[in-house]
């Protein structure tokens, strides 16, 4: 997954509300949104050929996400898969806390990463290219390919749009934040980052929904729980842009994770 923005014990009767893009080469098979066959209890889509996830839940209140931080100058070729470190928190039984503390622990065996991993007690966010574990006091955050809250353009602009919905809106407003996660507009190129790749590629990146023919936004995802109910809904797209499926997933929340 390449951004979500996150509202963490910051709205009334809804202690999380998770806005998402996940970019993928289209070639890369993948599972839409559903719950696992696998007595895990997850309900995510699922990457076919490493057998992951970018971003679940569970029907305990249990949330997980992960993105990749963008390092090509450090790529390990034989690294395990990222999407394991959100299914393992959602099928396992520790706290947040000593989940982060973890995979702290083990990160640098992983490509750059970022994860946050949560529950109705609180969230906590890790990295294996920035700080130790640290938990997340309620607010709203955004995460792309860097390291948390780092104010890249399309990051920023996504934050306001979500920031602003939040305000106006009862929530979850599936489609307001739909829309908000729909912005294609490329950033200015003095606006963009330096992360290693060619300034084409930087500004190929920069839009919040990319569209392209190989590589781009495979789908928007809207992860909410609240106090009684968890849903995800996940819309799809192909590499035209346009929609091509959706799933609206809905679970009573159970009183233990």
């Amino acid at each position: 997954m390449c951004l979500a923005v996150l509202a963490l014990h910051e709205l009334p009767h809804l202690p999380v509300l998770i806005a998402a893009n996940r970019d993928e080469y289209h070639a890369r098979p993948t599972a839409a949104a559903a719950p696992w066959d696998d007595g895990s209890g997850i309900v995510a889509g699922r990457d076919l050929k490493s057998g992951g996830t970018w971003m679940g839940m569970t029907r305990g209140g249990r949330y997980a996400l992960v993105t990749n931080f963008r390092d090509p100058m450090r790529v390990l070729p034989d690294a395990p898969s990222r999407g394991d470190l959100v299914g393992d928190f959602l099928r396992g039984g520790e706290t947040p806390a000593a989940y982060a503390a973890r995979v702290d622990e083990r990160g640098a065996r992983y490509n750059g990463y970022n994860l946050i991993v949560g529950d109705l007690t609180g969230a906590w966010y890790c990295s294996n290219r920035g700080a130790p574990a640290r938990a997340l006091p309620p607010g709203i955050y955004a995460l792309s390919n860097h390291l948390l809250d780092t104010p890249w353009p399309k990051l920023a602009r996504t934050k306001a749009a979500f920031t602003r919905l939040l305000r106006e809106k009862p929530q979850p407003d599936i489609e307001g934040l739909l829309q908000a996660l729909a912005d294609r507009s490329v950033a200015a190129d003095a606006e963009l980052p330096s992360t290693g790749l060619s300034l084409e590629r930087e500004r190929f990146l920069s839009s919040p929904f990319i569209v392209d023919p190989v590589y781009g936004t495979r789908s928007s995802s809207v992860l909410a729980i609240g106090e009684r109910e968890c849903r995800l809904y996940e819309r799809r797209f192909g590499p035209d842009g346009n929609a091509m499926g959706e799933a609206d997933l809905r679970c009573p929340l159970r009183a233990t994770a």
